[in-house]
């Protein structure tokens, strides 16, 4: 990709377009937890047409519902930066964009570098590479594997990482990633990557729910469930005792407080749920706080301690790297700016040692962050030792390229591109207010509030 020539008439970006789209996950309470009793899971969905036709390039970023809106607003914001620029310099090149978006003073005022303007940026950098991957005819995760180690090392900002990672350092990591990569892609397309599902442990199921899902995993290959916990300790013992009655000693069990305690209640309530084994504790507390972590870590040992879906950076992560503060990093694929940004966190997570689990409970975020994990096993880490990417069984089959799980493992996609694609009848259907689901909702609670005045 690195020094394509630009033809001297050349595809450019056209338009922009967004979507609100948000599904009803809260009417069955999929996707509950401690902090989030009612998601109703939602992406700020974004597509970049080309005036090529043909490849596109879609991104997202995923919320919860109410505040989706200021999500696809700030998305809106990143037009102008976008519109017009040429589509083969775009794609042989992502982190021009990167760079502009980031760099960019007004832009960078409203973050610097995190929160809901970082997000946009990720969703439509996402969509570049997405594109990109389309064009050379490749899904993401081989487009990163077979791509030179050099130009990787290009698309990575080392500002503020530079006391921990090198360019040099970045290179060397790649360089000795690339020995056996072919093996290993081999291998990856005839086995898979593991994986592990939250799919029965929602904080609002029923115990007969989780039990019988809990042991549904296991039958379906799964070797690591995660339960969430932190609203009452009671019902948290009584849920960990069920799930482990349910999955037997040799199951891993991961328990996910979602940033609900303070450190020392977030050791104390760990410690109080250690009987039953729990292989790691997520988000104890805030994602901010380097020292809580690093606190807690030490507090719960042997318990592994395990945080990143709402890091908000590259720096943070660097920090709870440096603090020794995770055991394990779980990096998300629509938190941060995209790919080049989960580039440099993969890189710095290859230096010091620690294991990528990556988070991707929500509508699209497995499709994405296979596509991380499988480079990172094919051509950077090389391993796949204690490494399990997270799936929930909501939502994949608006996607063009759905995930695809066969004995607990994703499978890996052969699709060119990064598997963001949503069905149109599925944006039709969802975008609101006015999408077909949601207009009809509108109408019937108009049309019941209407019976129950007349009553």
């Amino acid at each position: 990709m690195k020094g394509t020539t630009l033809p001297a008439t050349t595809a450019r970006i056209t338009a922009v377009d967004t979507y609100d789209i948000r599904f009803p996950t809260s009417r069955e309470l999929d996707g509950s937890d401690a902090m989030n009793p009612d998601p109703d899971y939602s992406a700020a969905y974004v597509v970049l047409r080309t005036s090529a036709g043909g490849h596109e390039g879609h991104g997202f970023t995923f919320t919860i519902g109410r505040g989706n809106d200021v999500q696809v607003a700030a998305i809106d914001a990143l037009r102008e930066h976008i519109v017009g620029r040429p589509v083969a310099e775009l794609c042989a090149d992502p982190g021009s964009l990167y760079r502009d978006l980031i760099g960019d003073s007004q832009l960078r005022w409203l973050g610097p570098e995190k929160g809901v303007m970082h997000m946009a940026i990720g969703a439509v950098v996402n969509a570049v590479w997405d594109l990109a991957a389309k064009r050379e005819g490749k899904p993401l995760w081989q487009l990163l594997a077979d791509a030179d180690p050099d130009w990787l090392v290009s698309q990575v900002d080392f500002r503020y990482i530079a006391d921990a990672l090198t360019p040099d350092e970045a290179l060397e990591l790649l360089a000795k990633g690339k020995q056996g990569a072919g093996e290993r892609a081999a291998e990856l397309l005839r086995r898979g990557y593991p994986a592990y599902t939250t799919s029965p442990g929602w904080l609002g199921y029923s115990d007969e729910k989780l039990t019988r899902l809990a042991e549904q995993a296991v039958a379906d290959g799964f070797t690591q469930i995660k339960l969430k916990v932190g609203a009452d300790l009671e019902d948290d013992i009584r849920r960990c005792r069920a799930a482990r009655a349910a999955v037997g000693p040799d199951i891993r069990m991961a328990i996910d407080a979602n940033q609900r305690w303070n450190v020392a209640e977030a050791i104390e309530w760990t410690n109080a749920l250690a009987e039953f084994d729990p292989y790691w504790i997520e988000e104890p507390t805030s994602p901010d706080d380097v020292l809580g972590h690093a606190a807690v870590r030490q507090g719960v040992h042997p318990i592994k301690v395990a945080t990143g879906e709402h890091v908000q950076n590259r720096i943070v992560f660097k920090q709870l790297l440096q603090a020794g503060a995770i055991d394990v990093l779980q990096l998300d694929s629509a938190r941060v700016a995209g790919v080049n940004e989960n580039l440099a966190i993969l890189l710095l997570a290859a230096k010091f040692g620690v294991p990528v689990c990556p988070h991707a409970g929500g509508v699209g975020l497995c499709e994405l962050v296979q596509h991380l994990s499988m480079f990172d096993y094919v051509a950077l880490s090389g391993t796949i030792e204690d490494r399990v990417v997270e799936y929930v069984d909501h939502l994949h089959q608006h996607f063009l390229d759905p995930v695809v799980i066969n004995s607990g493992r994703y499978r890996a996609p052969t699709v060119p591109g990064f598997s963001a694609t949503m069905h149109q009848a599925t944006i039709d259907t969802y975008t609101y207010p006015d999408g077909a689901f949601w207009a009809a909702d509108t109408a019937a609670d108009l049309c019941g509030a209407d019976t129950e005045e007349r009553a």
